[in-house]
């Protein structure tokens, strides 16, 4: 059975539980709109995803 050969010291385990912390989302500006968009996702002000049309947008 595995078990540990040494006890883990304290900055170990925190250094191994610092990589989960929460972090906040990275946005970015739309090339098109110039509003915040997170990445990865189709602006929904606009519908531009990669300076391509890709949601039909109706104007307001």
């Amino acid at each position: 059975m595995a078990v540990p050969k040494r006890r883990v010291s304290k900055m170990k385990q925190r250094m191994r539980r610092g990589a989960n912390r929460w972090r906040k989302p990275q946005l970015k500006s739309c090339p098109e709109c110039g509003s915040t968009v997170p990445s990865h996702i189709a602006c929904p002000s606009c519908g531009t995803y990669r300076e391509r049309q890709v949601l039909d947008v109706e104007a307001l």
